[in-house]
């Protein structure tokens, strides 16, 4: 009976045991058809606007392209990317995200587009607060090669020294006048800059296919950070 017991006991630590060994998801599993087709160039779709700020959607778009640059992939100028696709009535991602891309493969020479979707662009009482949504797309198969989602409010409370009942009183002051001021571009590079460190670096990066053993990190993330 004694032995019996011993045995159970070592399958179940074996079993927690190899469990625990297999929860990591790496880079290669969770985006294994991006290493698949390595993608090299990369078009930036205008963001879908989902939101009731009519600004948010010029005002995101300048502010893509620079973390895909560091992450090692060529990026179409987006600025003249947008007038390209404003003379041919495709300014409107909508119109694309779940229609075949090929066309832009062929007018542009993109292997991938990108494609962004604003959920939430909106002041709050302590800041801003986001919600994106980045896909990207394979010009060839049509297949989704990454996908990430970032709920990020910036918070501009908390820099005054008053302390107590007056000081939060001047936070939320504080943070009205400075969310009004500002154009929202920092909330922008910040939830790109968190959706981005996830993907897989391009064939420019110095550690191009030398990632796919990386942890990946969770598809959607929440941060709140101070401005």
């Amino acid at each position: 009976m004694r032995k019996s017991l011993y045995v159970m006991v070592l399958a179940v630590v074996a079993l927690v045991a190899t469990s625990c060994s297999t929860t990591k998801i790496t880079k290669g599993m969770q985006y294994s058809k991006l290493y698949d087709e390595k993608p090299v160039v990369l078009l930036i779709m205008p963001p879908i606007n989902n939101t009731t700020n009519v600004e948010a959607k010029d005002l995101f778009f300048t502010s893509v392209s620079e973390p895909l640059a560091e992450a090692g992939y060529y990026v179409l100028p987006p600025l003249m990317a947008m007038d390209v696709l404003r003379n041919e009535s495709a300014y409107d991602a909508e119109l694309f995200i779940d229609a075949p891309l090929g066309q832009f493969k062929e007018y542009f020479g993109a292997d991938a587009v990108v494609f962004s979707v604003i959920d939430s662009w909106k002041k709050v009482v302590t800041g801003i607060n986001t919600k994106i949504t980045y896909i990207v797309k394979s010009t060839s198969t049509n297949e989704v090669l990454f996908e990430r989602t970032c709920n990020l409010t910036l918070d501009y409370t908390g820099n005054n020294t008053s302390g107590g009942l007056l000081g939060a009183l001047i936070d939320v002051a504080v943070a009205a006048i400075e969310t009004a001021a500002t154009d929202h571009i920092k909330a922008a590079r910040l939830a790109n800059e968190f959706i981005f460190k996830d993907i897989p670096v391009g064939k420019y990066h110095p550690r191009y296919m030398q990632d796919m053993e990386d942890e990946a990190q969770p598809k959607v993330v929440s941060r709140t950070v101070k401005g």
